[in-house]
């Protein structure tokens, strides 16, 4: 397993972390957006190379999980931090509202249906912690899911957080790095960019009524955030409370993160004996003859 890269917005693995104490701004003095955006394209290219050796590697993977609230900045985050390497080692998988097929299994199913294959990265837009997350918010969702609910519900989100705990064990043990990203947006933020998407015709298919709705519900998501990062940050599937208000930084600390992960594991290319390169000697020697048909 590898170990969590090390952040000032690494989630303690004590219990430690408060929501309502999290940033959701960059620290003073961090450099303007030019040298910001500069620092990504490098990591850009970084990135890229160390994917292509995860790749070829073919033994391990990278399972990337975005979370965060309304406008918070995930679709963007994940196109400008991934822009560059190469798709066909990488996949995207997106979770809305659950299916009637999906409320008939258990709430990892769908999620684990969409692992990424050894070798590749994977990213999660949303993932298995709205069980904890939205669910835990709207407790009436249970409902739907026909599951059996204790006599104490607060029993329900403990039972959760354990199988997400061992789950996320399971899958690092198995050779899945884990990193997980909390876009963590000012409600003041989120009404500015709200706002955003009813002014500007070509954002208006973003908007979503229900959004202004949840604004309502802000200090309970934040208690819902801070007890799911506390009880599942751990060294080998770690949380990061990611500042949002200002988005080339949100993205800069997202893509420095994803290449310090790849960076710990330290993927190389397969190594080739002495017998396989004597026989690649052999072929090159008969492709090289120019009088070959």
């Amino acid at each position: 397993m590898i170990d969590a890269p090390d952040s000032p917005y690494r989630v303690p693995f004590d219990g430690g972390f408060l929501a309502a104490l999290s940033p959701t701004s960059p620290p003073g003095g961090v450099p303007h957006d030019k040298a910001i955006k500069k620092r990504q394209a490098d990591l850009t290219e970084r990135m890229y190379k160390l994917q292509d050796r995860l790749f070829a590697e073919g033994r391990r993977s990278l399972l990337v999980i975005f979370q965060a609230l309304d406008a918070a900045g995930k679709d963007g985050t994940i196109r400008a931090v991934m822009t560059g390497v190469n798709p066909a080692g990488c996949q995207v998988s997106s979770f809305k509202a659950p299916s009637s097929e999906e409320l008939s299994h258990d709430f990892l199913w769908r999620t684990s249906k969409q692992l990424p294959p050894r070798g590749y990265i994977g990213i999660f837009n949303r993932s298995y912690y709205e069980e904890v997350l939205v669910v835990r918010v709207h407790p009436k969702l249970l409902a739907g899911q026909r599951v059996p609910v204790p006599e104490d519900p607060e029993e329900l989100w403990a039972w959760r957080m354990e199988a997400i705990r061992a789950h996320e064990l399971y899958l690092a043990r198995q050779g899945v790095t884990i990193l997980k990203l909390w876009l963590h947006v000012s409600p003041e933020e989120q009404r500015k960019r709200l706002l955003q998407r009813i002014d500007d015709p070509d954002r208006n298919w973003k908007f979503n009524e229900e959004d202004i709705g949840e604004r309502q519900h802000w200090d309970a998501y934040m208690r819902a955030y801070q007890a799911a990062l506390n009880e599942t940050s751990r060294p080998w599937a770690p949380w990061y409370a990611i500042p949002a208000d200002d988005k080339d930084y949100m993205r800069w600390v997202a893509a420095d993160l994803i290449v310090a992960a790849l960076d710990r594991m330290d993927p190389h290319y397969p190594a080739v004996d002495e017998a396989q390169r004597v026989h690649l000697r052999a072929l090159r020697g008969g492709l090289a003859r120019k009088d070959e048909k």
